[in-house]
């Protein structure tokens, strides 16, 4: 009986320990949170929007999932992002990155009731400095906005 105690005692513990290694981040993999905000072209619209980005998940390789709300053109966007980008090597303050990843659109129509949402996909290039600032440009396809100019921050 206290064999058979032991024993789930040392189980319970394994599993709680092996959660916590899985659900809490380690500091050396994360980044940090993020705000962003810019305009976009078809919708033409104003938007603002937050990032997470992790570290790196294999070499130079980050994911940074993010949510924007574009207003303007009559319509309300709102696009959830799962984007992953590349980070070339930098000698100097700046450093240039690509990505892309697929996208959740819901669109609100302003002059009616209706609603809409759709499948999209992001190509995006970037340069951002060590500190956090950075300089995007993003090309949609399927039902992403054609263009955004953004600007943002990564808080390390």
């Amino acid at each position: 009986m206290v064999r058979s105690a032991n024993r789930r005692n040392t189980l319970v513990s394994f599993f709680v320990v092996a959660l916590t290694m899985v659900v809490v981040p380690s500091p050396a993999l994360a980044q940090g949170p993020g705000v962003r905000a810019g305009v976009s072209v078809d919708p033409d619209q104003f938007y603002l929007g937050g990032h997470y980005e992790t570290g790196a998940l294999v070499n130079r390789l980050h994911f940074k999932p993010n949510l924007e709300a574009g207003f303007g053109d009559d319509l309300t966007h709102i696009g959830l992002n799962f984007e992953f980008v590349y980070k070339f090597p930098a000698n100097n303050q700046w450093t240039l990155y690509v990505g892309a990843g697929p996208a959740v659109n819901f669109y609100s129509f302003d002059d009616s009731d209706g609603s809409d949402t759709e499948a999209g996909f992001n190509v995006l290039f970037g340069a951002e400095t060590r500190r956090g600032l950075f300089f995007e440009i993003k090309v949609g396809a399927l039902h992403s906005p054609d263009v955004k100019f953004g600007v943002g921050w990564t808080f390390r």
